[in-house]
């Protein structure tokens, strides 16, 4: 299976919870995955409760009494994009360095579950995006975005984005997090709006979770439908 880059149409989308989802469906199915983190903002370091890393760690069942740090390549504290994040603690980030800790950290792993910051034009450098460190990966993208009002625009953009570069994305899946949750009729006209316009399979909707205590196996289907297509 190709690796598997998680970007989002904007911040806050969901896409951790689409990785975390994923990385409990990967080992269900018997690979080996490795989840990673490139650029952290928002939070003192891994073990913080803000932690992406973190969350990942606590609700995937092969990784509990592991080291969360070992997914997370660069963490800043203030919530904004990786470059300005780092930039106000008088660091940088360095693309060449991401790329080479992306493959030394997932040798002996397949797929990799990498997740992006913020949408795919968020600055991770004085001249890189998001969407370099998606096409300097080799990885597929899966899309993160929101289920309801606006998404239809947001994930057309990423799609186009996507396309530019020649990154052919896996599928969306649509985050309903919000309360309450969106109109069933909407989510199908977002749904057929974004099939239409841009020929990328929506694979299916992750619900507002409360519990994440047991495993998301409700959502496997959607990723059985998502990678049915690399087959």
């Amino acid at each position: 299976m190709d690796n598997l880059f998680v970007v989002g149409t904007d911040t806050g989308v969901g896409k951790t919870i689409l990785s975390l989802a994923l990385m409990q469906y990967l080992y269900s199915r018997h690979y080996h995955p490795f989840y990673i983190k490139p650029a952290q903002t928002g939070c003192r370091d891994p073990y913080d409760t803000d932690s992406d890393a973190r969350l990942i760690y606590r609700y995937v069942e092969e990784l509990k009494g592991k080291d969360c740090a070992e997914s997370v390549i660069y963490c800043f504290r203030e919530p904004k994009a990786p470059y300005f994040a780092a930039r106000s603690e008088g660091k940088n980030v360095e693309m060449t360095f991401l790329l080479n800790e992306i493959t030394r950290r997932g040798a002996g792993h397949a797929p990799l579950v990498i997740e992006g910051a913020g949408g795919l034009f968020v600055p991770l450098t004085a001249q890189d995006m998001m969407i370099d460190l998606v096409a300097g990966a080799g990885a597929k993208p899966v899309i993160a975005a929101r289920a309801g009002l606006g998404t239809i625009n947001h994930t057309l953009l990423t799609i186009e984005a996507l396309n530019h570069r020649g990154l052919e994305p896996l599928g969306v899946v649509l985050i309903d997090a919000e309360k309450p949750q969106t109109d069933s009729a909407m989510i199908e006209e977002n749904r057929e709006a974004i099939e239409k316009t841009s020929g990328v399979m929506v694979a299916g909707v992750i619900p507002r979770i409360v519990n994440f205590l047991e495993p998301l196996v409700f959502l496997y289907p959607i990723f059985d439908r998502l990678f049915s297509r690399r087959q």
